[in-house]
């Protein structure tokens, strides 16, 4: 299945869903978004499991899954914003293979002026009924405004219906910014 029609059918679901995140995490105000799909040939590599590269790939689809589903996506649209990713680190836990079943959880950690910080994972069911994560990613990504520039992530937390003061990060996502001089470098 061609990744376009996979993002077109995720698309089509957060439209027609009145579905809201879940329950917000203990200690923090923001909720998870939950993306279902299964994997399909094209995410195969030759060894015939997921692709390190597909698992990006379909975080993207994840992140796309939650704007739209927290109504967020027009409002970006209108003002011409639109994200992009600037760092991301992904440790791979378990093998999935074809058709099986997944779900790509997504919530948003907190933010400074530049950058916003994401936690993604994929998460199946095991065979014993218990959830398995199979692999687990933070993601940076900045907004950029078509008429030029940067947009201040304080601005875009507003537009989510967030305050646009950060919950306090995760320590280890703050020292794993600085090494990679995620949010404070000059573009």
């Amino acid at each position: 299945m061609n990744r376009y029609l996979r993002l077109l059918l995720v698309w089509l679901r957060a439209r027609r869903s009145s579905h809201t995140p879940s329950a917000p995490t203990p200690g923090s105000p923001l909720g998870e978004y939950r993306t279902t799909l299964r994997v399909m040939p094209n995410d195969l590599d030759l060894l015939r499991h997921v692709n390190n590269g597909s698992y990006l790939t379909l975080l993207d689809i994840g992140r796309v899954d939650m704007t739209l589903r927290s109504g967020a996506q027009s409002a970006l649209d209108a003002r011409g914003w639109f994200p992009v990713v600037v760092g991301e680190s992904i440790r791979f836990r378990r093998s999935m293979t074809l058709w099986e079943r997944f779900t790509i959880v997504t919530r948003v950690l907190g933010w400074d002026e530049r950058v916003i910080y994401l936690d993604q994972r994929f998460e199946r069911t095991g065979r014993d009924g218990a959830v398995e994560v199979v692999a687990e990613a933070w993601v940076v990504a900045r907004f950029l405004a078509r008429s030029g520039g940067t947009v201040p992530s304080p601005e875009v937390a507003e537009l989510f219906g967030l305050d646009p003061v950060s919950p306090p990060l995760p320590e280890a996502v703050v020292t794993w910014s600085r090494a990679l001089d995620l949010a404070h470098r000059a573009v």
